[in-house]
């Protein structure tokens, strides 16, 4: 599946958080992350943010697509990380 993830989560635990995502999805700007993913690594990838976030206080949200052809995307600006020819 393709999945758009987006997190706010405290300063004290952002840094831990993006090394984790960054293990599993590319990172395309700060706190978002794309990227082709199975259902088990998902939710690998989700257990281990739970454990890191604060449910009180921090969020995590997952757009999921069955396949990245069905998203649209435009962008504006500089693109910190090209998705389009990963080999």
């Amino acid at each position: 599946m393709y999945v758009i993830l987006v997190y706010d989560i405290g300063q004290k635990r952002v840094g831990k958080m993006l090394k984790h995502c960054r293990k599993y999805l590319n990172w395309i700007q700060n706190s978002v992350f794309e990227g082709e993913i199975s259902n088990s690594k998902l939710t690998e990838l989700l257990d281990t943010a739970y454990e890191i976030m604060d449910d009180e206080t921090d969020s995590i949200i997952v757009f999921k697509s069955r396949n990245q052809e069905w998203l649209e995307k435009e962008i504006l600006g500089f693109e910190r990380q090209s998705t389009g020819n990963i080999l």
